[in-house]
């Protein structure tokens, strides 16, 4: 015989079906959760980090650059608003400018345009400094128009690279900061503070820090009262702050050691690179 289902059983699964069939139909209240919040920019900042950052010579950057430095940096602050706002210019490729770079290296500005005038005249002008015309002609005959025998070794070695396909003014162009920073080191007589004031003067990177630059380095030991000369890695921690403009922020470096009257060695490299980024 079989069993009929009781009325208490019956009606307890009616309402168990009926209270689901309600229930799907409220919307669902998700529970609040405590977010952890992280700092990505310097908590003495109060403007985020720009997501974006352009060549200083492009319209608006360095205004952009001045307003992100003074809110991140207060003791900077001061230089910006008591010195002009920084330039950047130079219309040359990449490889005139290494040549030149080259060229100008540890010498007066004043030799070093009387050698790279005569270098011009024997390629033909500026326009015809290629890396097939500097490779063919002779390390004697650089040396004839007071090239040393070293530096035609130098460019010399960049042209080769460039014919080879190692380098060229388009990868140049392209590289991130760090690649770049590794292909220009591996040619002959560029090192780490030619390839900075490159990057800087040249390629109108904003991000960079010369951190092996003595008149930057005394800059940043002035500014901040530090008792010794910072070295690499405290220049780093203690310019963090200046990302992504750290070549401004280097640049008023440079105005802060000028304004002191500093002996003329400490700043005579940034002159030197900065005087062949002029026209010929």
């Amino acid at each position: 015989m079989k069993k009929r289902p009781s009325r208490t059983s019956n009606t307890t699964a009616n309402e168990i079906s009926r209270n689901l069939s309600v229930s799907s139909k409220i919307p669902f209240r998700a529970r609040k959760t405590r977010k952890l919040i992280t700092h990505t920019s310097p908590i003495n900042n109060p403007h985020n980090s720009p997501k974006i950052v352009k060549p200083l010579t492009f319209d608006g950057e360095i205004d952009l650059a001045l307003q992100y430095l003074r809110g991140s940096d207060r003791l900077l602050a001061t230089l910006i608003d008591t010195h002009r706002a920084p330039s950047f210019e130079s219309g040359r490729t990449p490889f005139l400018s290494l040549v030149k770079s080259i060229l100008y290296q540890q010498l007066a500005s004043k030799a070093a345009k009387s050698i790279y005038d005569r270098f011009l005249s024997l390629v033909g002008g500026e326009d015809k400094v290629l890396a097939d015309a500097v490779l063919s002609i002779s390390a004697q005959r650089l040396r004839e128009t007071g090239v040393s025998f070293r530096k035609a070794s130098y460019i010399h070695d960049l042209a080769e690279k460039y014919v080879r396909g190692v380098l060229s003014d388009d990868s140049i162009l392209e590289m991130d900061d760090e690649m770049l920073f590794k292909m220009l080191t591996s040619v002959k007589g560029i090192g780490p503070w030619s390839v900075h004031m490159f990057m800087i003067f040249s390629l109108h990177k904003p991000d960079v820090l010369p951190v092996g630059d003595l008149g930057v380095r005394k800059g940043v030991q002035a500014l901040y009262g530090l008792k010794e000369l910072p070295g690499a890695l405290k220049m780093e921690e203690v310019c963090e702050k200046w990302r992504p403009y750290r070549s401004v922020g280097a640049w008023y470096m440079w105005r802060l050691m000028e304004a002191k009257g500093t002996s003329p060695n400490v700043v005579a490299g940034m002159k030197s690179y900065f005087y062949y980024q002029l026209p010929a």
